[in-house]
């Protein structure tokens, strides 16, 4: 049975994109996580990649063809046998050796984030080390100065663990996290990156604000609930402010507001 690639999700108030350029053609070999194809919207650019090795079958969304979220762009069915170029047989014979006994573990990797953005902080995990994922659900949401970007799962599986914490900043193409495709190995996924959160926490001295731009989903959350940025204190990179640290701040305004139980 093959394997469908579908679009991923684009970014928030984005539904929509144009393939903008096939790099694999059908009947090409593809490894797990090799780049297809390039989607193009108005705010980025994503690069689609394969979510398992084998042969791509069919092209579904030629090059123009505007497709939305989730929408089916081609088919990969398994490589034939005894058709591997020389350079890849150990590579093949590794997975053959893995699907037999061993964990196969797959790159969650940071997605591209568009033209002249480099980096992001990622702001929220909505999933735990060994929580059971789906193919293309949304695994952590990272922030841009221009966008918020959402990652799904690249394949079906176990979150085996998770290498970036929240508040840390990340450069396009980095490993965030590792899935584990049949749940093995993950009790012993090292949790060696804990600290690296003390690293990404910001000073307790306020950083000044002004030549830092607060992060999209924030602004939008402090606009709607008519709460000033001077209200809020940011965790992000030079105390960019996050959208948990405008639902902190109003959650701290509710209970401040809130009576006193009577004698």
């Amino acid at each position: 049975m093959g394997t469908e690639v579908r679009v991923p999700t684009l970014g928030e108030s984005v539904s929509e994109a144009t393939v903008a350029t096939w790099f694999k053609k059908p009947g090409d070999r593809v490894a797990a996580d090799e780049m297809l194809c390039e989607l193009e919207t108005d705010k980025v650019t994503v690069e689609v990649h394969a979510p398992v090795a084998g042969r791509l079958v069919e092209i579904v969304a030629p090059e123009g063809t505007t497709v939305a979220v989730s929408a089916l762009l081609a088919q990969i069915g398994a490589a034939e046998a005894g058709d591997e170029p020389a350079p890849e047989k150990t590579h093949a014979g590794a997975e053959a050796k893995a699907g037999a006994g061993e964990s196969k573990m797959i790159d969650v990797m940071v997605p591209a984030l568009g033209e002249s953005v480099s980096e992001a902080t990622v702001s929220t995990w909505f999933k735990k080390p060994g929580d059971t994922v789906a193919q293309d659900e949304m695994l952590c949401e990272l922030e841009t100065d221009k966008v918020s970007v959402e990652v799904p799962a690249p394949a079906a599986g176990v979150l085996a663990e998770i290498l970036v914490t929240e508040g840390t900043t990340v450069a396009a193409g980095s490993k965030l996290a590792l899935i584990s495709s049949d749940g093995q190995g993950v009790a012993a996924a090292p949790k060696a990156e804990t600290p690296k959160k003390t690293e990404a926490a910001p000073a307790q001295e306020p950083a000044p604000k002004k030549d830092v731009e607060d992060a999209p989903s924030a602004r939008k959350a402090m606009a709607e609930a008519g709460l000033s940025p001077d209200a809020v204190q940011g965790t992000g990179r030079d105390g960019r402010i996050m959208k948990d640290d405008e639902a902190r701040a109003v959650s701290g305004a509710s209970q401040a507001a809130a009576p006193a139980p009577a004698p």
